[in-house]
């Protein structure tokens, strides 16, 4: 029986801690991803170049070369930690390196697409992230990929997968900001989002991320737009996503679905 087909999106908020790559999280993922693969093929893409590349070399990241040099030297950094970890379960890992422009023409969306399936059918796990090396700055603004919240979606979308799970330091989408009112709630199911409030500004909240929650309401409006579905949980309770997949119960975090 063909498998659903689902994709992860980690940020490097939960993959970096006191400046160094937090390997026990990063193991956590491995355990749930080794999990959901006996129900599901799994994608993942993972942020966290830049800040692994700050982990060895404390560059300036407002300098757009810098962080280009900072994506070149986290990045096998980063896959190096995950193949090590996933490891452990027996996965094989691959990395996948994209950027708009290759959802920006068809043939390289599909030579793309046929490399996806061939890692899939063989079980190995795809691990995508932005070629921010070339990627950031001119080219992101594309499609505005630099937050990776829009390159899941777009992941989810062109290579026909399920369902994307954003993993976040946030529960979910709540009615008010949290920080400010605790009386805030989460939203546990949202079917449409209004322009108004995709053209909030964006406020990331710590030093990597590049989005907050507003680009993850831009993907999860692509998907909606695209007829596909998107949850978004908290990456430090992995239980609330292995509970929704595993046993389609929803405990906690926000499904956005038409």
């Amino acid at each position: 029986m063909q498998k659903s087909r689902v994709v992860i999106k980690v940020g490097s908020a939960l993959l970096v801690k006191n400046q160094l790559i937090d390997k026990e999280r990063m193991e956590a993922l491995a355990s749930l991803i080794s999990k959901l693969r006996q129900k599901y093929e799994v994608i993942l893409v993972s942020s966290g170049a830049v800040a692994a590349g700050f982990t060895k070399v404390k560059l300036s990241k407002g300098d757009l070369a810098n962080k280009q040099a900072l994506a070149a030297i986290g990045q096998p950094l980063l896959m190096q930690t995950y193949a090590e970890n996933f490891a452990i379960f027996g996965i094989a890992t691959a990395q996948v390196l994209l950027s708009a422009y290759d959802f920006d023409s068809r043939k390289r969306t599909q030579n793309a697409r046929n490399a996806m399936e061939v890692l899939l059918q063989n079980e190995i796990l795809p691990i995508i992230n932005e070629n921010d090396v070339t990627a950031t700055g001119e080219l992101s603004l594309l499609l505005e990929f630099g937050d990776n919240d829009q390159l899941s979606a777009h992941v989810t979308h062109f290579f026909n997968a399920d369902i994307l799970a954003i993993l976040s330091d946030i529960e979910g989408y709540y009615d008010e900001n949290p920080s400010i009112n605790p009386a805030a709630k989460i939203y546990p199911k949202v079917s449409e989002i209004s322009a108004e409030t995709l053209k909030e500004q964006a406020t990331p909240n710590n030093a990597f991320a590049t989005g907050g929650i507003v680009t993850k309401l831009k993907a999860a409006d692509f998907l909606l737009q695209n007829h596909r579905k998107m949850f978004l949980s908290s990456g430090k309770r992995l239980e609330v996503l292995e509970k929704f997949l595993l046993e389609g119960i929803q405990v906690s975090g926000t499904l956005f679905e038409k």
